[in-house]
């Protein structure tokens, strides 16, 4: 077994790219919020809204990315590459599959869903532009967070970095230029925002797929034979499902909440601005968190690869408290500067107010959500996203929505309440998270069980 200091080299050597490139992933949303705000507090509250909206739409993709993930890494551990190769080419195919049938399903349903997010109607418009725009990008979405987790499955960690700066430096450019009018481009306000978003995509996706080509993985090869697909398809389904539920029922929750803070009596479109505000400046600290994630299951499906389950959980463990510690001191050190930094991407006096006070709770929050979001990618490593979709499904609609009502609603009346019950969401779902990964027998999972191959084959 590798020792300690060996061990956090790995998680670190796979886990900085992934926190630069979730660094970038922020920005892109931080500036997209910090335009919006200059140009309205009703376009900054639809950014909010609206980018919530999409990631239901984006759910299959990263089942689908997830599924990946541990078939890639455990192929990976186990020395199989050919079947590395043609799990890359089944994701290719049914990404491309799936993004055109939710673009069609979008597009046929969107005024159905955009009320079903109580959208106040001052504020209709702006969502229904932003939305339509959206959903055309949606089959080079899927692409793009497909593709990504190849690499990351296979330890290429430094490719989808490359490919969120892209995406980034497109975002930001066409935020400023159209959503803004700079440089003697034209003022399109909210409408230049989406086409930024559309453009910074496509750009993203077809670097992902120059380089697959690059690496051999677009060739006809890599497309196996319907005799393999039928026996390599079950373990992708396997482990896609569940994670594809758990993220229809974490963002359907997350769609409830928004519509809990619409509905509030009083101060619902600030708070709403101040949630999409608050969130913006959140995500610096979770996101991260999605970096160790990805290294969880890397590792732990590498592990598992290769026979050695007593070092696979241990590793998961390893990179929690690497993790943990990392996130939550800088967690206590922007908190010194969370003032200016509100103002700063919400200049509304109101809605940065609000920002602060819901960034009270919910960083309090963090190190419950990095327990929960690590380990649970340890157990995508392994295939087990089932336990991950009972923990995270759970805090969400028996403890999150229910209080969320309630303190909001009924026992304070004000924003505050909801805040206060996405931080005891976050403790349940912790503890939770810790119950299921050192108490059930999550290697199970796996494609691999002690030393012996159980599906698929690497060759028809």
């Amino acid at each position: 077994m590798d020792s300690l200091s060996t061990s956090y080299k790995a998680i670190w050597k796979l886990a900085w790219p992934q926190i630069i490139m979730m660094l970038f992933h922020f920005l892109i949303g931080f500036v997209d919020v910090w335009v919006a705000g200059r140009i309205g507090r009703d376009v900054q509250a639809c950014m909010g809204i609206i980018t919530q909206a999409m990631f239901f739409f984006l759910v299959v993709a990263i089942a689908l990315a997830n599924g990946s993930v541990a078939a890639i890494s455990q192929s990976l551990g186990a020395g199989l590459i050919r079947r590395v190769q043609r799990y890359i080419g089944l994701g290719l195919e049914i990404g491309v599959i799936l993004g055109v049938i939710f673009l069609v399903v979008g597009i046929l349903f969107r005024d159905n869903l955009l009320n079903v997010l109580q959208i106040p109607d001052e504020i209709m418009p702006i969502a229904a532009y932003l939305l339509k725009v959206y959903l055309y990008v949606l089959p080079g979405y899927y692409l793009l967070i497909i593709c990504n987790a190849f690499f990351r499955a296979q330890k290429k960690v430094m490719i989808p970095l490359f490919s969120m700066m892209i995406v980034t430096a497109v975002n930001t450019f066409g935020d400023f230029a159209l959503g803004l009018g700079m440089w003697g481009f034209p003022d399109l306000g909210y409408k230049g925002l989406a086409w930024s978003t559309f453009t910074s995509i496509l750009c993203g996706m077809l670097f992902s797929l120059a380089v697959l080509y690059r690496q051999g993985f677009l060739k006809r090869k890599s497309f196996a034979p319907w005799c393999w697909i039928k026996k390599a398809f079950p373990y992708l389904f396997k482990v896609a499902w569940p994670a594809g539920l758990m993220q229809v029922v974490w963002h359907s929750a997350y769609m409830v909440l928004y519509a809990i803070t619409a509905a509030l009596p009083v101060g619902s479109i600030i708070a709403l601005a101040g949630m999409s505000a608050g969130i913006r400046v959140e995500s610096l600290l979770f996101l991260p968190g999605f970096a160790f994630n990805f290294t969880a299951s890397i590792l732990v499906g590498n592990y598992l690869g290769q026979g050695d389950i007593k070092s696979a959980k241990r590793m998961g463990y390893l990179v929690m408290l690497f993790g943990l510690g990392l996130v939550s001191t800088f967690t206590l050190v922007l908190w010194l500067f969370i003032e200016p930094v509100a103002v700063f991407i919400a200049p509304d006096p109101e809605v940065s107010l609000e920002a602060i006070n819901y960034l009270k709770y919910n960083m309090a929050a963090i190190p419950f959500l990095l327990v929960s979001m690590i380990l649970g990618g340890a157990l995508t490593g392994a295939g087990a996203t089932f336990y991950q979709m009972i923990v995270m499904g759970s805090s969400a609609w028996l403890v999150r929505i229910p209080l969320a009502w309630y303190l909001g609603h009924v026992h304070m009346q004000e924003a505050t309440g909801i805040w206060l019950a996405m931080f005891i969401s976050m403790v349940v779902q912790a503890m939770l998270m810790l119950y299921f990964y050192q108490m059930k027998d999550w290697t199970k999972f796996s494609q691999r069980k002690g030393r012996k191959i159980v599906q698929p084959p690497a060759s028809p």
